[in-house]
């Protein structure tokens, strides 16, 4: 196991800043997620870390060492790529144990570590078939198993799972959680879904156009988002997010409805409200339903304030129709309170539990 430590790192391709002087420290044994839209600069950051890509200028280093100039083979790391990338002709067996016959480790070396990692990963049935033979999900365990018997000081996962279905994504997203838990090896992982973040990570980094917006504990950034990008990218659905002013009397919206806030900062001109933390209450106020959409354990539901549409989500079974009227209210602690420059107002907001 190894720290990371990322300082200022800058990769320019041309005249075009796809990472605009990052910095980031990983601590030994952390399981950190990079998560934001496409094109962000997620994948070319963790790509620096593994040697795959060149840095323009600043400093990554890997325990004692700066790796800036080393190969990828000379930095301890292990990568899982979205696409497998596991050779067709080779058994399960010799996909996982590639890389040491290259190191040229001695067989029974080799046969103990691929039966080591099979054992974790359940791949014990399956050491003697080929890659067409497997599903995704036991392909994405193969790749993982061939990280596994190289040791190495540091995970790096791009994307493993966006080519599985939504079922199998859910059941891979508690294994690699689990072999974390079980190796404790460091662990960076890229992701464009901020739900395998919340549920995977201990620390979130989120990164926008290059540059890392706001990083710490998942629950920190849903409780306490830094800006709107954050308060809107993490949390699913995303927070409700309403334009106008403050008043005396709360905030008042574009429409001229009144909303209830218990701060009274003059230069809130955006009021956030996730949606869970909309209630129904007779005393609220009236809003239209426009879609209900039942899941079983809770019901989310659309609905027009004013010209402005809300996602509400209730875990009670609401039988309302399209055009009803419903009284809803905000969780008045759980408001969130934003400037014109688009960061959360944070002077002297009630703490959330």
């Amino acid at each position: 196991m190894a720290h990371v430590s990322v300082n200022n790192a800058r990769k320019d391709y041309g005249a075009f800043k796809a990472i605009k002087g990052v910095s980031v420290d990983i601590g030994d044994g952390e399981f950190v997620v990079l998560v934001g839209p496409s094109g962000c600069g997620k994948s070319t950051l963790l790509r620096m870390i593994a040697g795959l890509e060149g840095i323009t200028s600043g400093q990554i280093q890997i325990g004692r060492h700066i790796v800036n100039e080393l190969a990828p083979k000379d930095r301890d790391i292990a990568m899982v790529f979205q696409n497998y990338a596991l050779y067709p002709h080779m058994t399960v067996a010799k996909n996982m144990g590639f890389s040491l016959r290259l190191k040229r480790m001695p067989r029974t070396e080799i046969d103990k570590r691929v039966g080591n990692a099979a054992k974790i990963l359940g791949l014990e049935n399956l050491l003697e078939r080929y890659p067409k033979q497997l599903s995704g999900g036991q392909r994405q365990r193969v790749a993982m198993g061939r990280a596994i018997v190289r040791d190495p000081a540091v995970f790096l996962f791009d994307e493993p799972l966006s080519n599985l279905d939504a079922k199998l994504r859910v059941q891979m997203r508690s294994e690699i959680k689990e072999l974390h838990q079980r190796l404790q090896t460091t662990t960076i992982y890229v992701t464009h879904d901020q739900i395998e973040a919340m549920t995977m990570a201990d620390k979130i980094v989120v990164m926008k156009d290059g540059l890392i917006e706001q990083s710490g504990s998942p629950l920190e950034l849903y409780d306490r988002p830094s800006n709107l990008f954050v308060a809107g990218f993490i949390g699913s659905p995303a927070m409700n997010f309403i334009k106008g002013s403050m008043t005396e009397n709360g905030f008042r919206t574009e429409d001229g409805l009144l909303l209830p806030s218990e701060r009274r900062p003059a230069n809130a001109v955006i009021y956030g409200i996730r949606p869970e933390h909309i209630r129904l209450a007779p005393d609220g106020i009236e809003v239209t339903t426009i879609v209900v959409e039942p899941t079983g354990s809770e019901t989310l539901v659309l609905v027009r304030l004013g010209a402005q549409t809300l996602t509400c989500v209730f875990r009670e079974r609401i039988r309302a129709a399209p055009g009803d009227i419903l009284k809803i209210a905000p969780i008045h602690d759980a408001v969130h309170l934003f400037g014109a420059d688009e960061q959360r107002i944070t002077t002297g907001e009630t703490p959330l539990s």
